[in-house]
């Protein structure tokens, strides 16, 4: 609103009013508006959710300080959403692709976590929506999202090119294609250029090879928006844990979409050129300063949850943030600790599955899952897994932080890879 008020102001030449036309000025305006909303209004959402009893229903499973958690407000994710979109619907450019694209996705992913929440607290116990309408309303964004890119005509990227220099002694010069164009490209690591096309797959098809390579992003994009947004889901376990692990996540995707859309730094880094996706860098902004606006009362001992309202927001937008910037194929390395959470729980299920039906006995691979409460437990405390280590729990403070520290190591790791070839 106030990025179209200031539009006009600029063409009738009113001092000052060019400002709004700089990224970095909307998205530090961004990040402050954020970051003030969650802090000043987060206080006054929490009285009022205690005042509704809208308290978290806490399993007894044998954790050191888990009961004390019984009745902390939940439902949280409501700061979250309130302070990411008020900043991109003041300062944000919403006639941009890719602003609508985010702001689409974390109204429907809020409303989906809000539907969850309430349905727990109006039951007064753990089950919420039932799992199959989770997957169904992710599909059904990954489906929504995939095919607005295929769609859209501002949806496009340039490629970039390698020329091989003469002589040795000379550098190599990374140069752009003449015409913007709409192609399943992504960035991949480790390889010449960093670009891959989905196409490649489907060369078998023929004449129907494109067709084929975009159906296959569709996909793609469909099960990286289900598996990122459940992972962080599974993440919001202990205090600051998801907010903070996410923030991180946040940061790199913010320089990164940065970069991407400012053609000599693609250059310099020989990655696809996006234009228009710098705007993304206005939301993922608002997006951090949201969440440290949060963490300021989400820390241990938190004051008041995300919820599902939060946590699947928070991954899927993630998810889908990382689509539309073509870095979808390097989530496994920056979000490694929501797959890590994933995988946790798919392989303790499997396991002890599987145990069972082979030796009757069933058994499991961690203490307990998802992950982080496997630092929670006691090793060799009785329960018949195969890692025990570590024997003395760890506390969960010390755990919050490590995987934060963590989380910072994947992410400088994430931006070697696009040098790396």
């Amino acid at each position: 609103m106030l990025y179209f008020l200031f539009e006009y102001l600029q063409n009738i030449d009113v001092p000052g009013a060019r400002l709004m036309s700089y990224i970095t000025f909307r998205s530090g305006a961004a990040f402050v508006l954020a970051l003030l909303i969650a802090m000043v209004f987060g206080r006054k959402i929490i009285s009022r959710l205690q005042l509704m009893q809208v308290g978290e229903i806490v399993r007894d499973l044998g954790l050191e300080g888990q009961m004390a958690k019984q009745g902390t407000p939940t439902m949280g994710g409501v700061i979250i959403l309130l302070a990411i979109l008020v900043p991109c619907l003041l300062v944000g450019n919403l006639s941009n692709v890719y602003m609508l694209l985010m702001v689409l996705s974390t109204i429907w992913l809020g409303t989906l976590g809000f539907m969850d929440d309430f349905l727990k607290i109006k039951r007064r116990n753990k089950e919420g929506m039932k799992g199959k309408f989770k997957i169904v309303g992710q599909v059904g964004l990954g489906l929504m999202v995939g095919l607005t890119m295929v769609l859209s005509p501002d949806v496009v990227m340039r490629e970039n090119v390698e020329v091989t220099p003469a002589t040795d002694t000379a550098e190599a010069v990374v140069t752009y294609k003449t015409e913007d164009i709409k192609s399943p490209q992504t960035t991949l690591p480790f390889i010449k250029n960093h670009n891959f096309n989905y196409e490649s797959l489907t060369q078998w098809m023929g004449d129907h090879a494109a067709t084929g390579g975009w159906a296959v992003f569709v996909l793609i994009v469909i099960f990286v928006v289900t598996a990122t947004s459940n992972g962080a889901n599974l993440t919001d376990g202990l205090d600051g844990l998801c907010t903070g692990t996410s923030a991180i996540i946040g940061v790199a995707l913010a320089i990164m979409a940065y970069l991407g859309g400012n053609i000599i730094y693609s250059s310099y880094l020989n990655i696809m050129y996006i234009p228009g996706s710098a705007e993304l860098v206005v939301y993922m902004s608002a997006f951090i300063g949201a969440l440290i606006g949060f963490l300021w009362y989400n820390t241990y001992p938190a004051q008041v949850f995300m919820g599902d309202t939060g946590s699947l927001t928070i991954g899927g937008v993630v998810a889908v943030f990382a689509i539309l910037i073509r870095k979808e194929l390097l989530i496994p390395i920056l979000c490694a600790i929501y797959f890590a959470e994933d995988l946790s729980v798919l392989m303790q299920v499997s396991y002890y599955k599987l145990s069972r039906r082979i030796t009757g006995t069933p058994r499991r691979i961690f203490k307990m899952t998802p992950l982080h409460h496997h630092f929670q437990k006691p090793g060799n405390a009785g329960i018949d897994a195969i890692l025990q280590y570590p024997i003395t729990p760890v506390p969960e403070s010390r755990i919050v932080t490590r995987f934060w520290i963590v989380g910072i190591l994947l992410a400088v790791i994430t931006f070697v890879t696009l040098k790396i070839r």
